[in-house]
């Protein structure tokens, strides 16, 4: 079985000015992500500018992400092929976005046009090599208000996953956008991981008291987004589940979330993620000594 390797997300239109850093600091893999558009960035240019980077130093790309509404929108549609197409161009395996929305509208109303925008987009991803992640995020939306993504609730994903059967799309999945739906994660993790193909690493510390007193409808916070290590997750129990169900991909840190670790202490809360992951992994690969 492979290691799981332990990245970090990057801003699409700072990856070749962060790469180098990132890579001397040990993360071993990288998404470069991009929210709603390119924000300038020509992906071809891109991706010719961190394979000169790869003449210097070891780069792996496995993700690019652009977070959009392929649903609503029919040029984040097109936006999303240009990405699975360049996919190669950066040695990404992995195309991650939202699954779009009817904005305003319920769950149920996206599901048929999902349907009909993700089997195009999964044979176009299958053609190339390219498995397409979505990303579980709710987006201050809810089940009866999306924003810009239905996949945030496992009865969507069952819903989305009888519309689209391809073995090449499934879930980028992160335990902070469940529990702000006060979803177990570790219970979601055991039932769903044979469909996760990238994990995010964001965590969230939850305020049960703040809960029972205030509730969740935005008078009081009760929840925090947090970077791993920081969080109420055991990052052990997440890393052996994923195992169990022979995940073998990344999990990319996504950072600058943190309200206590963030700012100037970015860095340090990035790298204490990364150590933290990497020994909740196991440590490095040792090879048994003996045979048989």
């Amino acid at each position: 079985m492979k290691q799981i390797k332990i990245g970090t997300c990057l801003p699409g239109d700072r990856a070749v000015e962060m790469i180098p850093p990132m890579v001397k600091a040990g993360f071993e893999t990288f998404s470069i992500n991009f929210h709603m558009e390119y924000n300038g960035v020509e992906l071809k240019r891109l991706a010719a500018d961190i394979d000169a980077l790869r003449r210097e130093m070891p780069v792996d790309i496995s993700t690019i992400g652009l977070y959009c509404n392929p649903i609503e929108y029919s040029e984040h549609r097109r936006n999303l092929e240009y990405a699975i197409d360049c996919a190669e161009l950066f040695g990404a395996r992995i195309v991650s976005s939202f699954a779009g929305a009817y904005e305003g509208k319920p769950v149920t109303e996206s599901i048929s046009e999902f349907g009909k925008v993700f089997r195009e987009l999964a044979e176009r991803a299958r053609e190339k090599g390219v498995t397409l992640g979505l990303e579980n995020c709710p987006m201050d939306g809810n089940w009866n208000r999306c924003t810009c993504n239905i996949a945030f609730h496992p009865l969507a994903w069952e819903m989305m996953f009888a519309e689209v059967p391809a073995d090449n799309i499934g879930l980028e999945w992160e335990p902070t956008h469940q529990m702000v739906q006060l979803i177990d994660p570790i219970a979601q993790l055991r039932e769903w991981a044979h469909r996760i193909v990238h994990v995010h690493g964001k965590d969230a510390t939850l305020d049960q008291a703040a809960v029972k007193r205030y509730g969740i409808l935005g008078a009081k916070p009760f929840v925090w987004h947090r970077t791993p290590g920081f969080g109420d997750n055991n990052w052990r129990d997440i890393i052996s589940i994923l195992r169990m169900a022979g995940y073998e991909s990344d999990i990319c840190i996504e950072g600058y979330h943190d309200p206590i670790y963030g700012g100037e202490w970015e860095m340090t809360s990035q790298l204490h993620a990364l150590q933290y992951l990497k020994w909740c992994r196991g440590g490095e690969f040792v090879a048994n000594p003996w045979k048989g």
